[in-house]
């Protein structure tokens, strides 16, 4: 199974046993503001356990996005160094707000490992904690795990906290037996669950949550007993994959992969430091793709610091490697690839993460090589005074002038036995701020270079206003002076530009300048509920704080952006009537080019309610009713009957929109008067984004009249290359397609008599290796020839093993075939594992008969010469 398969078949699994499916909630914590991430899947539920907030249903599971780097879970200084801690992570997940318990979660996690996942019984090893006399008995009594394999284990292993204070209780946790040669820590050791070593693999925890710890250590009970199960998704996939860590699973190999490529030096999943690199360039690619795509972006401070430290980690082991210029772009971008089927969100972004990495890589790599230099030049110092620790003032001048964030000096020393003096270091550091505080307006330690400013959205009724700018700042730091060709941030005490939130995007427009100055808005922000932020580029003139202004919005994408979105609240009412009322938004997109909706439904939605859902759309626009905005009390306008989403988080007063009789929601966004604006909705695509959520997407306006005639210029252009009226034009392609499929078949049985007369010649490359008949060949072809082949060269050997490939088209094909008597000792899936990587594929199958693809034919030779290697070793 691929991982993305394997995340798809936990949620199937736990969505039949009545359990709803919720897409993952952000890496930044809504819900929990003590955290700088998301690090638990129980994170977006914690206001549930604490009984502060109601479930949405009280059966759940997700597949959550985790990140651990800051706080009590830092897995930063451990990655890379061995094959398993990551930063970034997925935490799957099945949840119970006070419904079922310990029997349920213990019955269907035996049931998913064993029965679905076929994972070997007597590998499996049960803890629970030591008191926990219930669980104890339950796994022997409704599973059939070995009893022997049920051990009572301290709170260090089996009471479950999130933190210092909150929701907390006894857990149960399921232990995968590796086999002793996976034990990594030197002869005389003594395996054993919760041991050292990496023999016994932790792969499930199930926490059974019913205490509340207090301040003072104490524990008080839950209003309600849940259940909060978490399972890392890489780590059970590289069990199922057979890998020898999570690096060598296809959710992460992939990005090594690129790295390889780049380097042109091979990973060999060992210690060396090359090693180490490759996987440390795969981890933080992959956290640094969800954190952009998640609305970090690199700073000096908080969230965006942390960015940057990793960002900039991957750049110096890329130097290890010998990569130079950018790299990172390119294995973030092979993250997206691999992750954005389940969250939709790094698709979206897609641009935005290039983008970004591109940035830093440039204003990084700049200094990277002079602040090496200067490192260089004092170790070589340290050594001839006989010192072993770097000081802090250099440390901070690494930091200061070449942008080498602690933790990246402290790495780099680590390795060669030297320390870093933190104490200067931070000496230094609040030297300079004090320095800054003397001489700065506001401190930039408080919100991006904005301090406690505050600006006020006035843009409802209005697209230009009059106001002062109370504030500048770039890149996290405060500006007092911002010349032509300069980006710059711009806050005002008042602005008619509404700032991306809601799933609405930004407005853009002109920044007017009393004294001339112009300043093309780009982009507007709302890093605060009471902050908004213009971004843009100074076209005339200069910037500076106090400077009155006129602030004036794009009106085109102004109202192109407002038809966009009162669609989306058309539609949402349209789905609900069509698909049923348990259907609810689970996330937006809009922007003055399309619209992007999706929405919680289980299974595809066919092209007859499509259509329907779109005349009722555009029925409703045709009726040209009032559309109005109210401020009210929450309270007030949950029960007036308007429509509020899971996971948002609302204040006291909100804003009600009301289209007709027919849709009342909460929303902050922009929004036509009468339906009638609208003009035109037309729905472009639907699809899946993850399990039980679909999408929508579509145009308005203008912009979908401009598809439909660029889909009849389409039609028209098919129907003159293919000579046949438009009319005939579905029959003509399928008489094509016919003719071409009889085509592929004649080829193939060519191919295949061609084979089957060379099988003769192939044999005479049999070579014997530690006593076993084996033949290697390069035949190109397609998958189904060489599987034909494969079988007619063991049949003639009798006894051994037969490894082909080949290239079709411009991919790899390899299969590997084991005779019935060889299958204890090799495995045609250990042959496939060992060189699929090679050609950048990966495979499997039965043991004496698996394949693979790949994605460099350049590497197939070098793949088929590591087999003799292998299995010589």
């Amino acid at each position: 199974m691929t991982g993305t398969e394997v995340r798809q078949s936990f949620l199937d699994f736990f969505a039949t046993r009545g359990h709803l499916i919720v897409p993952s909630d952000r890496i930044v914590p809504a819900s929990d503001p003590s955290l700088m991430f998301t690090n638990a899947g129980m994170v977006p539920f914690k206001n549930v356990f604490l009984g502060t907030e109601d479930p949405r249903a009280p059966r759940v599971a997700d597949s959550q996005k985790c990140l651990r780097i800051s706080g009590k879970h830092n897995d930063l200084d451990d990655v890379g160094r061995d094959v398993y801690h990551q930063t970034f992570f997925e935490m799957l997940g099945n949840w119970s707000f006070g419904d079922y318990y310990k029997t349920e979660a213990i019955e269907w996690a035996w049931e998913l490992l064993t029965d679905v996942w076929g994972l070997p019984k007597d590998k499996l090893y049960a803890t629970v904690f030591e008191t926990d006399d219930e669980a104890a008995a339950l796994w022997p009594k409704i599973t059939d795990i070995d009893p022997a394999h049920v051990l009572r284990c301290g709170a260090k292993d089996n009471f479950w906290e999130m933190g210092e204070t909150g929701p907390c209780g006894p857990c149960s946790e399921v232990h995968f037996d590796r086999g002793p040669e996976a034990c990594d820590l030197p002869p005389g050791h003594e395996c054993g669950v919760n041991s050292e070593c990496a023999r016994y693999m932790e792969i499930w925890n199930l926490v059974f949550i019913q205490n509340d710890r207090q301040a003072d250590g104490s524990l008080g009970d839950l209003p309600a007993r849940h259940v909060d199960t978490g399972m890392g998704l890489e780590r059970v996939v590289s069990i199922l994959q057979g890998g020898n860590g999570n690096y060598d699973s296809d959710l992460l190999r992939g990005l090594i992969g690129v790295a390889e490529e780049m380097s042109g030096r091979p990973y060999l999943g060992a210690y060396g430091v090359e090693d180490v690199a490759f996987r440390v360039i795969a981890d933080h690619a992959r956290a640094v793709a969800v954190m952009i795509g998640d609305g970090i972006l690199p700073s000096n401070e908080g969230r965006g610091y942390v960015l940057r430290r990793l960002l900039r980690r991957a750049a110096r082991q890329a130097h290890v490697l010998g990569i130079e210029g950018a790299f990172l772009g390119r294995v973030t971008d092979q993250a997206v690839e691999v992750l954005g089927s389940a969250y939709p969100e790094l698709i979206e972004h897609r641009a935005r993460i290039g983008q970004t990495v591109a940035s830093e890589e440039e204003r990084f790599g700049e200094t990277l090589d002079k602040g090496l230099g200067l490192l260089t030049d004092e170790r070589r110092k340290m050594k001839s005074r006989g010192e072993d620790r770097l000081s802090g003032e250099v440390a901070f001048r690494l930091y200061d002038t070449y942008g080498f964030p602690f933790d990246l000096t402290e790495d780099i020393l680590r390795g060669e036995g030297l320390s870093v003096d933190r104490e200067g270091f931070d000496q230094s550091m609040d030297a300079q701020r004090a320095r800054g505080r003397e001489g700065a307006r506001f401190s930039t330690a408080t919100g991006g270079g904005f301090g406690d400013e505050k600006s006020a959205f006035v843009g409802y009724d209005q697209e230009a206003a009059e106001s002062n700018i109370l504030a500048l700042a770039f890149d996290g730091a405060p500006m007092e002076r911002a010349e032509v060709g300069a980006t710059v941030e711009i806050v005002a005490a008042e602005t008619p530009f509404y700032g991306e939130s809601g799933g609405q995007a930004g407005d853009g427009g002109f920044i007017e300048l009393a004294d001339g100055g112009l300043v093309e808005v780009q982009d507007t922000l709302k890093p605060r509920q009471d902050l908004i932020v213009h971004r843009g580029k100074v076209l005339r003139g200069s910037v500076t704080p106090n400077a009155a202004a006129t602030f004036r919005v794009d009106h085109e994408r102004r109202e192109a952006t407002r038809l966009n979105h009162s669609a989306t609240h058309i539609l949402h009412a349209a789905l609900r009537e069509f698909l049923g009322e348990e259907v609810h938004q689970a996330g937006s997109l809009v922007t003055a080019e399309r619209l992007r909706f999706d929405f919680t439904y289980g299974s595809r939605v066919d092209t007859e309610k499509l259509v329907a859902i779109e005349d009722w759309v555009n029925a409703r626009i045709r009726e040209n009713v009032p559309v109005s905005a109210t401020e009210m009390a929450f309270d007030d306008a949950l029960a007036a009957g308007a429509l509020a989403f899971f996971g948002d988080k609302y204040g006291d007063q909100v804003r009600v929109l009301q289209m007709g009789d027919f849709s009342v929601e909460l929303c902050g966004g922009t929004h036509v008067s009468r339906t009638g604006d609208i003009g035109l909705f037309k729905i472009g695509a639907e699809s899946a984004v993850g399990a039980g959520v679909r999408r929508i997407e579509a145009a308005t306006g203008s912009v979908a009249l401009a598809q439909v005639r660029a889909r009849e210029e389409e039609i028209r252009g098919l129907s003159s290359l293919l000579k046949t009226d438009e009319r005939e034009l579905a029959p003509r392609i399928e008489k094509l397609l016919a003719q071409q499929k009889e085509l592929e078949r004649k080829i193939e049985s060519t191919e295949a008599k061609l084979a089957s007369g060379a099988s003769r010649d192939l044999m005479e490359g049999v070579q014997e290796i530690a006593g076993i008949r084996v033949l290697v060949q390069r035949v190109d072809g397609g998958a189904k020839v060489l599987r034909g082949l494969a079988d007619q060269l063991r049949d003639k050997l009798g006894s051994g093993v037969v490894v082909l490939g080949g290239v079709d088209g411009a991919k790899v094909v390899l299969l590997a075939a084991v005779t019935a008597d060889l299958t204890e000792k090799i495995q045609a899936g250990q042959i496939i594992r060992e060189i699929a990587p090679i050609v950048g594929g990966g495979g499997g199958g039965r043991p004496d008969f698996a394949q693979a693809g790949g994605k460099d034919p350049a590497k197939l030779d070098a793949a088929l010469a590591r087999v003799h290697e292998f299995l010589a070793e």
